[in-house]
């Protein structure tokens, strides 16, 4: 168990720190989202099915996975079409960056 927490504390971090160092395309962005979001559910998998038994509060952060990856896909639509690219550098009001 104590193997399963490291594994996922290190992929978490991973995630995060590619979510820094790559900010250039809203598309990887939301990719890396996705990532993250996959290595909290496999970590809540460990924790909510295998300790306390409950399935039903995973169906609800797979719905909430499933919602926020459509609405990001639909940002990123929108933006491609109202612009021309996902650069992530539009969305800066100044104009410095």
């Amino acid at each position: 168990m104590i193997l399963y927490l490291g594994l996922f504390m290190i992929l978490f971090i991973f995630g995060n720190l590619i979510f820094i160092l790559n900010r250039k395309h809203f598309l990887n962005i939301l990719l890396i989202l996705e990532y993250l979001m996959l290595v909290l559910f496999f970590f809540f998998m460990l924790i909510i099915v295998n300790i306390f038994n409950e399935d039903y509060c995973l169906m609800l952060f797979m719905v909430m996975m499933v919602s926020e990856g459509v609405l990001g896909l639909a940002i990123l639509v929108s933006l491609v079409r109202l612009v021309g690219n996902d650069y992530f550098q539009i969305f800066n009001l100044m104009g410095m960056c």
